[in-house]
């Protein structure tokens, strides 16, 4: 099984302006996406809530979680967002390819667009 990375922009929802470019492994196991808390800050985001996650390793830990906007060859679109602590990865998850209207292919390791249903 390969692995699957993707840059995509991460924006401040109130102020598209404020961005980063930030490379992630795709992790379509993930519900949420994580991101670096300093990249995080520095475009902006604030955090919201705070959530507990088990972690692949089997650990569960809290981080705070906020919301961000997600930009890819021309979609965007909003989704949670944890604020990854040192140690994590950045990881694209299910919650943001979805607002995006993408998944990823398993077979090819790819990311494709899907039909959104209601």
């Amino acid at each position: 099984m390969g692995l699957t990375n993707l840059k995509l922009k991460i924006s401040n929802p109130a102020n598209i302006k404020r961005q980063e470019e930030v490379n992630f492994l795709v992790d379509s196991g993930a519900f949420y996406s994580f991101v670096d808390g300093n990249v995080l800050k520095k475009v902006g985001i604030k955090p919201e809530t705070v959530k507990e996650f088990i972690m692949a390793n089997g650990k569960t830990v809290k981080r705070r979680v906020g919301i961000a906007r997600f930009h890819y060859k021309g979609l965007t679109g909003g989704a949670p967002v944890v604020f990854a602590k040192k140690g994590d990865e950045n990881l694209l998850g299910a919650t943001t390819l979805e607002a995006l209207g993408l998944m990823l292919n398993p077979f090819k390791r790819e990311i494709i667009p899907i039909t959104l249903t209601v």
